[in-house]
């Protein structure tokens, strides 16, 4: 079978290779996993939130490690690395002390003595998972998943075979049965025959539009509900009323988090006439004071972009972005030398017709446009085909308003930096794909939403309800 290889993006070097798993290996990994469902559907959910809150204990007490290893596999700086680690001991956390309330069953009206629903699980969940969070995007899926009564099967991306095989380690640690977290070593040609194999119930994918497009394929052949996050290229509005500085410190983090490799990272900022040139003047300063350097260096701002291959996308984007008029304002060049670095860049008025003014950029590169008023600046922050998230910064009500209302993205920060929260429902419309991860809505996306009619009055005793009237 073809081999994976872990690389270091602030070298090039490579820090391990690992083989695919054979197709007999994959076969008893499916069948483990739906036996194990059989078994694990049937734990008590108390049981399921003690075992979730030992892999919260895990990855606190192994964060160092665990940080370092995203660090040296995909470049984060180490401290967000380690960060992640905490942030995925709070999501399990969270749905351990939340899953009960979140599946309970929901009394509703009928002709019935008694009518409800009820939340159960529906089998082994497949996650095509991305590289930029590591941890974290397989942490938000499997945490809910498993307390709902599902188990999981995990593909990551290919470039972080270590990452992934320590997230198995963490559930196997924290006491989960063998079989309700796996990871599959597996490449991208054969997720097509894992997304169909009968014993998988759904998908669930982050990553790209193509990446997507092929797994809601093949899952709709076989009638199989897909939750898909397929990035963004989100706006961040300024307008005349903001906390300038508050603003422009904002923007450059939005910009430059996970070193500019995240779905929702601010990418376009939009600013009113008004204000835009001293804002471009404080953004490019702030930028341009950012260190670029190794992650494993606790002063590193930015590190390097995760391979070479995106080294020469990001140059390719940012090269046609200039080409077709934008004013290169900072940066424009790969740093050149050892690794894959790419300094913070920042583009002004980008046209319409260079392609670079609808495509997600991924690495540290904002483009700057400026609007006249509200109407334009709604209108070029809808003018992608992406719609994740959005940043408005206003202390205006009414501009708010319009903003919450009519920007097309599934979140609207408000003076704040678009992120992810446990108890925030996420994702995306457009060609930012469809359903929600977090929240009780992400919870329940992976259950079988069963109504149960009770008729008569001898079968509602002692049902939910009974106590209502």
């Amino acid at each position: 079978m073809a081999a994976m290889s872990s690389v270091n993006p602030a070298t090039g070097e490579v820090l391990a290779r690992f083989d695919e798993i054979a197709d007999a290996e994959l076969e008893r990994r499916l069948a483990l996993a739906a036996a194990t469902f059989r078994s694990w559907r049937r734990v008590p959910l108390a049981e399921r939130a003690g075992r979730m809150r030992r892999a919260a204990e895990v990855l606190e007490a192994r964060k160092d490690a665990l940080g370092r290893t995203m660090t040296l596999e995909m470049g984060k700086t180490l401290r967000s690395a380690v960060a992640e680690a905490e942030k995925c001991a709070w999501v399990c956390r969270f749905y351990a002390e939340h899953a009960e309330r979140f599946l309970s069953d929901e009394v509703l009206p009928s002709s019935a003595a008694r009518s409800y629903t009820r939340c159960l699980p529906i089998g082994p969940v497949l996650a095509v998972m991305p590289w930029n969070f590591p941890f974290w995007q397989v942490f938000r899926f499997a945490a809910p998943a498993l307390m709902a009564g599902n188990v999981g099967v995990l593909k990551h991306a290919s470039n972080v075979p270590q990452s992934a095989l320590a997230i198995e380690a963490v559930f196997r640690e924290a006491g989960f049965p063998e079989g309700c977290f796996q990871t599959l070593l597996v490449g991208s040609s054969r997720v097509q025959r894992i997304v169909e194999d009968p014993r998988i119930a759904a998908a669930t994918l982050t990553g790209s539009e193509g990446a997507g497009s092929a797994v809601a394929s093949a899952a709709g052949r076989v009638i199989k509900k897909t939750v898909l996050e397929l990035g963004g290229s989100d706006a961040f509005v300024v307008m005349p009323s903001a906390d300038l500085d508050a603003a422009v410190a904002t923007a450059v983090t939005a910009r430059t988090i996970n070193n500019g490799q995240s779905c929702i990272a601010a990418k376009r900022f939009i600013v009113h006439e008004a204000i835009s040139e001293r804002f471009e003047q404080a953004f490019v300063k702030r930028m341009a004071a950012l260190k670029v350097g190794d992650p494993l260096d606790a002063g590193t701002d930015v590190g390097p972009v995760v391979s070479e291959a995106e080294l020469r996308k990001l140059s390719e984007q940012v090269d046609a972005a200039v080409k077709a008029g934008g004013r290169l304002l900072l940066g424009g060049a790969p740093s050149g030398g050892r690794g894959f670095y790419y300094p913070p860049t920042v583009i002004a008025d980008v046209p319409p017709t260079s392609p670079s003014y609808r495509e997600e950029i991924f690495g540290p590169v904002a483009l700057l446009f400026r609007a006249r008023n509200v109407d334009q600046a709604i209108s070029i922050a809808n003018d992608v085909p992406f719609g994740l998230g959005s940043s408005v910064w206003t202390r205006e009500p009414a501009e708010r308003d319009r903003f919450v209302d009519e920007l097309e993205a599934g979140a609207t920060f408000v003076n704040a930096m678009v992120a992810s929260d446990p108890r925030l429902p996420f994702g995306g419309v457009k060609r930012s794909g469809y359903g929600r991860e977090l929240a009780r809505e992400g919870i329940r996306e992976f259950v079988n939403l069963k109504t149960v009619v009770l008729q008569d009055a001898a079968a509602a005793a002692g049902q939910p309800g009974a106590a209502m009237e």
